[in-house]
């Protein structure tokens, strides 16, 4: 069992959600991010799902082509209110015909730490 092989990215559980919610609102408003290889990834992965859900609440494939409140208002918990209306108004129609794989993880060397440093992007 995988219990306690989470990636660990903060000081605690609470520390790391705020710290993905964070980076992933940044990553959404900006459109792309430096951070570190493991916090990009987990971050990857949040953005993702998010952007899925607001394909699917301005009227996608799922849920027989509705608007659907319930996936808005997902999207408006998880994130800040003005990242979460650009993903909804913005993201959702531009990857309305992409099936998935939302973002592009670019490697940028080593930081002054020695941690690998990588840029999260939006694709176009």
């Amino acid at each position: 069992m995988r219990h306690l092989k989470k990636k660990k990215i903060g000081k605690g559980r609470d520390h790391a959600r705020k710290l993905v919610r964070s980076l992933a609102a940044s990553a959404i408003v900006y459109e792309k991010i430096q951070t570190t290889e493991a916090r990009a990834k987990i971050t990857r992965s949040v953005v993702e799902r998010l952007i899925t859900k607001a394909k699917s609440a301005i009227g996608g494939s799922a849920f027989g082509g509705k608007d659907s409140l319930h996936l808005k208002r997902q999207i408006f918990a998880a994130l800040p209110a003005n990242a979460a209306r650009k993903t909804i108004e913005v993201l959702g129609p531009r990857f309305k015909d992409r099936k998935g794989g939302y973002t592009r993880i670019v490697r940028l060397g080593k930081a002054k730490d020695g941690m690998p440093k990588v840029q999260l992007e939006l694709l176009d």
